[in-house]
């Protein structure tokens, strides 16, 4: 049996469409109550009603499990809202920990994140080796992310089979809520943005990551992490190839970072205001300013990771909400 909790995520979808073409038949979906699962009912797959932060709910759903995919969690890319994203990433990966090890899980994948790590500084390359520092991240998220981490490798270290991957920015097709970089991608094709800002970012394909977490169950070393990685882009880079896809005109203003952030504290009254999903936040543009230089060669090594080209992955994310109507 093999369990996936945030099932009905982009990650989680893309995960349990691959197992099953991979021909894993028994495959059980962790959703919370009021959750859609409608993207995999076209799956022989059990869907168990439970949440993170029900414990009981857990050990339920993982009972005979070979291997768990920790996947459930809360992405954030605003400074603030520690409390809820503890919650969500730090009290739900312990009670999962828990639930592992009284349910008897075999082998328990966590995805963790690049933002885990303290940042390293332009000209080097974030590698695994890199420090786990709660105290030295930022924002929100990251501090979840690098202490639910530290929770699961100090469960690795007491004898639990754990391994752990790290991807970057997650993009690609199938990104049905939108994430973050998806909400960009729809806003450019739509010919809605007018300005951008100088930065970059490292993003892999959310199919990759799936490919990655497979391996990572069948091949990873207990107690180690991999980075799942892929290409760097810059924004300018990134929203002229989705205007070219869509025949449409990428936005020519750019504004310089300075001012943006000079203007942060008022980026959340304005997407308050508007009511639209944020794009850019004094989070994010920190993000993008900082090195987006990582390493997959772990990864790549020990795992077989080969992660596509990210023209690739803007090519088929632009097709598939176009064919959603998203775009």
């Amino acid at each position: 049996m093999i369990v996936v909790t945030g099932a009905t995520g982009l990650v989680g979808n893309v995960l349990l469409h691959s197992l099953a073409a991979e021909g894993k038949t028994e495959l059980r979906a962790l959703a919370r109550r009021g959750s859609s699962t409608a993207l995999l009912s076209d799956l022989d797959v059990e869907v168990v009603e439970g949440d993170v932060l029900g414990y009981d709910s857990l050990v339920r759903a993982f009972d005979g499990a070979q291997v768990v995919y920790h996947l459930a969690g809360t992405v954030s890319i605003a400074s603030g809202g520690y409390k809820r994203l503890h919650g969500a990433n730090v009290v739900g990966t312990r009670n999962v920990l828990a639930a592992c090890r009284e349910a008897g899980v075999g082998r328990l994948v966590y995805a963790s994140s690049v933002h885990a790590f303290v940042r390293q500084p332009h000209g080097t390359c974030l590698t695994e080796t890199a420090a786990i520092d709660p105290g030295r991240t930022h924002g929100a998220y990251d501090r979840t992310k690098a202490e639910a981490t530290r929770l699961v490798l100090q469960a690795a270290h007491e004898g639990l089979d754990v391994v752990v991957v790290h991807p970057s920015g997650i993009i690609g097709p199938f990104d049905h809520r939108p994430s973050p970089i998806g909400a960009a991608i729809i806003a450019c094709g739509r010919g809605g943005l007018g300005v951008y800002v100088h930065g970059a970012y490292n993003f892999v394909d959310v199919r990759d990551v799936a490919q990655g977490l497979m391996a990572a169950a069948a091949r990873g070393r207990p107690g180690e992490s991999y980075l799942l990685t892929g290409d760097e882009i810059t924004v300018a880079e990134l929203l002229q190839t989705v205007a070219r896809l869509v025949g449409g005109r990428p936005p020519r203003l750019r504004v310089p970072l300075r001012l943006i952030k000079a203007v942060g504290p008022l980026i959340p009254f304005y997407y308050w205001v508007t009511r639209e999903q944020p794009l850019f936040t004094s989070y994010s543009l920190r993000v993008l300013s900082s090195n987006c230089r990582m390493s997959y060669e772990k990864a790549a090594r020990e795992l077989g990771f080969s992660p596509r080209p990210i023209q690739e992955s803007l090519e088929d994310a632009v097709r598939w909400f176009c064919e959603q109507g998203m775009i």
